[in-house]
C-alpha cells in the first residue's frame, strides 16, 4: 500500500513538473489574434511534425492511387495569398515546406497538418458554392490549427491525463515506438472534435490571416451559416462539422471579433486601389 502511494506521489510530482515546464510557451507570436494563451506542449515538435506529414502522405497516396487528386485554380489562388501571412504569426513557418492539394470528394472537409500541408476536398467548395473570401475563411481557420499546433497540444495533454506516465514516456520516444505517436496524429490531428478553446483560437487567427491577405472577414460568418444549413438539410452532422462545431455562439463571437481585424482588410484594399 505504501509503495503504491509512494509511486503515485512520484508520478504526480513528475506530471506536475512536466506541466509546469511545458505549459509556459505559445506557438504563435504575442500580439497576434488568439496568441495570448500559454500552451502545454509536452509532445516533441519534431516527432509530431514527422508523423503528421506521414499521415498526410498516406492520405495523398491513397487519393493519387484512386486518381482523385485534382488541380483547382480557386484553391491555388487563395492559398497563394494566405500562406505568406503565416510567418506573421510564427517566423519558423516561413521554412515549412508548404503544400496545397485538392482531392475530388463529396466530403465537406479541409485540413492543414503540422509543417504546412493543406488539403481541400472539392465537396466543400461545390456544395457550399464558396467564393474566394469564404474559401479563405475555411483555409485560414485550418492553417490556424497548424500554426497553434492544437493537435500536438491535445496529444500532449492526453499523454499525461489519460494514458499514464509509462505510456507517456513511450509516446515521447523513451523506449517506445513511433506507432503510438502516429495513432495520436490521426486521432488528434485529423479526426477528433476540437475543444471550444482551440476552435475559438482558430477562428481568431484565421480571421486575421484572411484579413491580412485581403479577404473580407465577414465571409467567415457566411461560411458557418452555410455549414449550419448544410447540416440541417442532411439531418446529420457533416464530416467537417463533426470536427468543427459551429453553434450560434460561435458566429456571435466571430461577429464581435471582425471589427478588430477589419483594418487589415481595408489596408490591403487600399493598397490595391
Amino acid at each position: 500500500m505504501y509503495l503504491e502511494f509512494k509511486k503515485s506521489t512520484i508520478y504526480s510530482t513528475l506530471i506536475a513538473s512536466m506541466l509546469a515546464i511545458s505549459g509556459c510557451v505559445s506557438t504563435t507570436n504575442t500580439g497576434t489574434m488568439g496568441a495570448e494563451r500559454k500552451q502545454f506542449l509536452l509532445m516533441p515538435a519534431v516527432q509530431w511534425e514527422q508523423q503528421s506529414i506521414m499521415a498526410y502522405s498516406e492520405i495523398m497516396g491513397a487519393a493519387k492511387n484512386e486518381r482523385k487528386v485534382v488541380s483547382n485554380a480557386q484553391v491555388n489562388r487563395v492559398t497563394k495569398r494566405l500562406i505568406p501571412i503565416a510567418s506573421h504569426f510564427r517566423a519558423d513557418s516561413a521554412n515549412w515546406k508548404w503544400e496545397v492539394n485538392t482531392i475530388k470528394s463529396s466530403e465537406l472537409n479541409a485540413f492543414c497538418v503540422a509543417g504546412g500541408k493543406i488539403v481541400v476536398y472539392t465537396g466543400i467548395i461545390e456544395k457550399l458554392k464558396l467564393t474566394d473570401d469564404e474559401l479563405a475563411a475555411i483555409i485560414g481557420h485550418e492553417m490556424a490549427h497548424a500554426l497553434r499546433e492544437h493537435g500536438r497540444e491535445r496529444a500532449s495533454m492526453n499523454v499525461v491525463t489519460n494514458l499514464g506516465l509509462k505510456y507517456g514516456a513511450s509516446a515521447l520516444g523513451l523506449g517506445g515506438t513511433e506507432q503510438q505517436i502516429a495513432e495520436m496524429v490521426t486521432k488528434y490531428g485529423l479526426t477528433l472534435p476540437n475543444s471550444r478553446k482551440h476552435e475559438n483560437e482558430a477562428d481568431l487567427v484565421g480571421l486575421e490571416i484572411m484579413a491580412r491577405a485581403g479577404y473580407n472577414p465577414n465571409a467567415a460568418i457566411v461560411v458557418w451559416k452555410k455549414m449550419a444549413e448544410a447540416t440541417n438539410n442532411k439531418g446529420k452532422t457533416t464530416e467537417f462539422l463533426s470536427t468543427h462545431p459551429a453553434p450560434v455562439s460561435r458566429i456571435e463571437s466571430i461577429q464581435k471579433t471582425i471589427p478588430l481585424v477589419m483594418p487589415y482588410y481595408k489596408m490591403q484594399k487600399t493598397k490595391k486601389s
